[in-house]
């Protein structure tokens, strides 16, 4: 599994984690698109907008591998603002190519782009 060095481990301040510290020995936990409702607790928002915010700086449009990017976060975003990179996918697997949808992810989290 690749550990991807300058990632943030989690979003500062809180217990909103960002990456893994080690590979699960059953394998990597599947990666499926959830569904991100209206009423999501603002800390959620929040949460999601610093990892987008963290995924832009750390690997841009270029594609990337999951690595030690948590599962559950990476979720809420799967198959909108993260796309598979490579075909066919295997949404088990450390290895897995994933890239950034920059229109969709500029759509759904503007504050992630902004320049400070």
């Amino acid at each position: 599994m690749l550990k991807h060095r300058g990632f943030p481990g989690r979003m500062p301040s809180t217990d909103y984690q960002f990456t893994i510290r080690r590979a699960n020995p059953k394998g990597a936990t599947a990666l499926i698109a959830r569904e991100r409702y209206r009423d999501r607790r603002p800390p959620d928002r929040r949460a999601d907008t610093a990892f987008m915010k963290a995924l832009w700086e750390h690997f841009g449009e270029q594609p990337f591998e999951r690595g030690n990017l948590d599962a559950g976060r990476l979720s809420w975003m799967f198959g909108r603002e993260v796309l598979a990179a490579e075909d066919p996918f295997d949404p088990e697997s450390y290895e897995a190519l994933l890239v950034i949808d920059e229109a969709k992810a500029r759509a759904a989290f503007p504050e992630a782009f902004e320049e400070e």
